[in-house]
């Protein structure tokens, strides 16, 4: 849905504007410059890789802000899905929908995080030895 992808797509820009600005600022990629390396495998060999840190972390909490959001999307605009069923279950006091509405949305982000510490271990061989 548009919607829930709008807000998201600017503050992951403005994140990953500012994440290869430092990164290109950095003396390794000073030095690989000086080393006469290509610009395009400085910008996504060295530059990019390392940047993507903050982006992981933000496009992660945005996700699951997304995940969040679309109960009231999908009830405002009256599209079938989860959130709809969480607020008709509400609404009807099916609470046994209601809890397993809720258990499917937090394994959801559950899944989500460990997706996202997956990420971070291949981006980051820190990570993986820490």
């Amino acid at each position: 849905m548009t919607v829930l992808f709008i807000r998201p797509c600017g503050v992951l820009t403005q994140v990953v504007r500012s994440s290869m600005i430092a990164a290109l600022a950095s003396p390794y990629v000073k030095t690989a410059k000086a080393r006469g390396v290509r610009p395009r495998v400085m910008i996504f060999g060295h530059a990019l890789r390392n940047a993507m840190l903050p982006v992981v972390t933000i496009a992660g909490d945005q996700a699951a802000g997304m995940i969040n959001g679309a109960v009231i999307a999908e009830t405002v605009f009256g599209f079938p899905g989860i959130g709809k069923l969480m607020i008709d279950s509400i609404m009807f006091r099916d609470f046994a929908v209601i809890q397993a509405a809720v258990m499917i949305t937090a394994l959801a982000i559950f899944v989500l995080n460990i997706l996202i510490d997956l990420i971070y271990a291949l981006l980051d061989p820190r990570v993986r030895h820490g």
